[in-house]
């Protein structure tokens, strides 16, 4: 089981309006811009746009937007798969995710997805509903 960096790629970049670019020495995925050259549906020019995902340098686990209130209960519930690096992501609405233990793509797609959703523009969010399954209890779940 488990999913790969490629995997992260393919889905990521298969996201409306969604752009790669290098930060910090690491690939990260971005929607709302135009980064690379890419401009995705709802991007302009001049901005990199959002990012709603980033590669670690090994290439073992990414970071997604998640909801600070909502990290606890998910590390609490899959401690092998989400967790946070303490001093570093403490104060942002960030989680951790080894790619590892995410059971197979339907999974990365869905976790990548909710991120997307949390960056992504308004106007571009409403022209895609069907991705949006935020619910009550937040945008990454626990399985």
């Amino acid at each position: 089981m488990g999913t790969t960096a490629e995997d992260v790629r393919r889905i990521a970049l298969s996201l409306p309006g969604s752009s790669e670019k290098l930060a910090w020495g690491m690939p990260t995925f971005r929607v709302g811009g135009a980064a690379n050259g890419k401009s995705g549906t709802g991007g302009s020019s001049g901005n990199s746009g959002k990012i709603f995902a980033a590669l670690a340098d090994d290439d073992t686990s990414i970071g997604v937007k998640c909801p600070r209130e909502d990290r606890e209960e998910l590390i609490a519930a899959e401690p092998e798969k989400f967790f946070i690096r303490p001093g570093h992501d403490d104060n942002y609405a960030w989680l951790r995710v080894r790619l590892a233990a995410v059971e197979d793509a339907a999974e990365l797609r869905s976790i990548l997805t909710d991120s997307w959703c949390q960056a992504a523009p308004k106007r571009l969010a409403a022209a895609h509903p069907e991705l949006d399954r935020r619910g009550p209890g937040g945008p990454v779940t626990a399985e």
